[in-house]
Formats: structure tokens, C-alpha cells, sequence
């Protein structure tokens, strides 16, 4: 499962390219988010926030930003431009986002990749993963990110068990990923490109491209188009 296989790290992310290998398996990029903001340096400080956002550690937000009222981050954070934050984002700490996304209100971040395009609008919950380029969480999605075991995240694949190596581990979507209203995603779970998950289902493991998970069947959107 390399990352090119889900996406591709957009211009607007370029500075942080050297930090993530296309190559390599998609689940080994979560690590490095902590690396690759290891020097950020923070520009709150010359920026007009509103009174009611709050900022803790090294955080930098594109003047093009727009922020809402009342917002938390707790560094390191680094924030692109033409982005979105909305009231009572919680954003905390080793978080990247690219140009135009948008963090909603009342939804927490931690650990994360987010791409260009990207919409969490509504009180959703995103740890420990990555969205590719225009992916998109319904109100109410919950991308869990520690088994109730607490063991290491594992993923069942065509080919075998794929051990991450990490305690926490969310999620991975592709580019254009789409996950329906109050569905829960169990650590681990992969998303192809343009796949969907219909909203409040609890779905893990890896669901290819182009393919809905519904209920529990899988089909392919390919397949139904040619129909």
C-alpha cells in the first residue's frame, strides 16, 4: 500500500515533500508529520487573531486563512492558505494542512495530514491520519485511532496481514475519498481514491478505489457505471 497509490502530495505542501517518501507505505508518513514540523517557527504573532482564538507553542497560519471567533491550537501547526477554520476547532498539535480546506466547528485534530481541498465541516473527530487531496467526512465522522486492546494497529490485505507498527493509527483516505454522516472508521482503515462509505457505518480495513462500502457489502462504482 504506498502513498502513491492514494495520493499525491500537493504544491501547496511542497516545502514538506523531503519528509514524505511516495514510495514507502502509506502508514509510515504518520510518524513523519512530527518530523517534518520539527523546526516550524510560528507567525501568530504578527497576525491580527481574533481575541477569542487561542495559540500555544509554534504555530503558523497563512495570512489568507479565515478564522473564526473562537479556535484552539496547540503547536506544532502549520496551516496553508485560503483555509477555513471554523468556531471551536480544536486543533492540536503536529497538524499539517494545504491550500483550501476546511477544519469545522466543534471538530478536533491531532496528528494529522490534511490536503489540499479537504472538508471536515462538522463536529468530527481526525487523529492520527491522513486525507488525500478533496476528500470529505460527514457531520459526525469519527476516524478512531487506538484499538480497544491498545495493541499494534494491523491491516488485512489481499496478500496478508500488514503489521503498522503503530499504537495509533486512524485512517488513510485517497484523493476524493468520501465517508457519510456518524460513520466510525476503526483504526487502520485505508480508503482508495473516490471510494464511499454510507453514512453511519462502522467500516475497517481497506476498501480500494472507486469501490461504496454499504451495509456489509462492498461494490464497485466501475462496475455499476458500465451497467
Amino acid at each position: 500500500m504506498r502513498a502513491d497509490q492514494f495520493f499525491e502530495l500537493p504544491e501547496s505542501l511542497s516545502s514538506f515533500a523531503s519528509h514524505f517518501d511516495a514510495a514507502v507505505s502509506v502508514w509510515t508518513w504518520l510518524p513523519q508529520i512530527r518530523v517534518a514540523l520539527s523546526e516550524l517557527k510560528g507567525n501568530t504573532d504578527q497576525l491580527d487573531l481574533p481575541s477569542g482564538v487561542q495559540v500555544e507553542g509554534e504555530v503558523w497560519i497563512d495570512p489568507t486563512a479565515k478564522l473564526p471567533a473562537h479556535a484552539t491550537f496547540v503547536g506544532p501547526v502549520w496551516i496553508g492558505p485560503e483555509t477555513e477554520i471554523r468556531p471551536g476547532a480544536f486543533v492540536r498539535g503536529n497538524v499539517i494542512v494545504g491550500r483550501g480546506a476546511v477544519l469545522g466547528n466543534s471538530c478536533e485534530f491531532k496528528n494529522c495530514l490534511l490536503m489540499d481541498g479537504v472538508q471536515v465541516p462538522h463536529f468530527s473527530y481526525v487523529g492520527d491520519s491522513i486525507l488525500g487531496n478533496r476528500a470529505h467526512l460527514g457531520a459526525g465522522v469519527v476516524l478512531s485511532n487506538l484499538r480497544l486492546d491498545q495493541k499494534q494497529v494491523t491491516i488485512r490485505l489481499e496478500e496478508g496481514l500488514a503489521k503498522t507498527g503503530l499504537r495509533k493509527f486512524g485512517a488513510v483516505l485517497g484523493d476524493d475519498a468520501e465517508v457519510g454522516c456518524n460513520a466510525v472508521l476503526q483504526p487502520g482503515t485505508l480508503l482508495g481514491r473516490r471510494s464511499l462509505v454510507m453514512p453511519t457505518m462502522a467500516f475497517g480495513g481497506y476498501l480500494p478505489g472507486e469501490h461504496l462500502a454499504k451495509q456489509r457489502t462492498t461494490v464497485s462504482m466501475i462496475a455499476r457505471r458500465d451497467r
